[in-house]
């Protein structure tokens, strides 16, 4: 096993740029997994900015789904780089099959939430058995208002539950605020 390292933060809170710098101190045999489908103008935007922030060297491989594979054909790379688990989470929720985004029932809320979980399972068993440093961005999602839509109150609760199963198995794990990395997780530290 090589090294999981989760970055989370604020919308801006400089998780990507810090992950980025990160990578680039590691290696320069970097794979970018960039989670983002650009369905509009400005994702389309967002997207480019982001690959004008990275080296021009990284190979990056665009999709959210079945990243499992990706990692586990990335042998000849040093370091992975997946951003962004919470809109990985969003794609796949968009997904689900027969939700009723304005009016979902529990039962399709549970059943959206074990489709993505099965997603994330794969996801960590290939990076567990990964040899090189993979490095996951996520958001924190849970320290502003409560939604007021049923749907987002649920997108926040499972992006909190994947973010969790995630740190669980990473040796590290970083918040950042205001462009400030602080470590809240070592390797070393065992959480109950």
């Amino acid at each position: 096993m090589g090294k999981l390292i989760l970055i989370t933060g604020g919308a801006r809170s400089g998780k990507s740029t810090y992950a980025e710098r990160m990578a680039g101190s590691i290696s320069n045999k970097v794979l970018y997994l960039a989670t983002a489908v650009a369905f509009d103008e400005e994702m389309k935007h967002r997207i480019e900015k982001h690959k004008q922030s990275r080296p021009a060297f990284w190979d990056t491989q665009e999709g959210y789904k079945n990243l499992n594979i990706v990692i586990e054909e990335a042998s000849d790379y040093e370091v992975v780089l997946l951003d962004c688990i919470t809109v990985m989470l969003t794609n796949l929720l968009w997904e689900y099959p027969g939700m009723d985004f304005d009016t979902p029932s529990k039962e399709d809320l549970e059943k959206a939430e074990e489709y993505v979980r099965i997603e994330f399972d794969k996801l960590l068993k290939s990076a567990m058995d990964y040899k090189g440093t993979l490095i996951m961005v996520t958001n924190e999602l849970g320290s502003g208002i409560v939604p007021e839509a049923p749907i987002a109150r649920s997108f926040r609760d499972i992006a909190g539950r994947v973010n969790q199963q995630i740190a669980a198995h990473c040796q590290e794990v970083y918040l950042t605020v205001c462009g400030i990395p602080v470590q809240i997780k070592k390797a070393s530290e065992e959480h109950l």
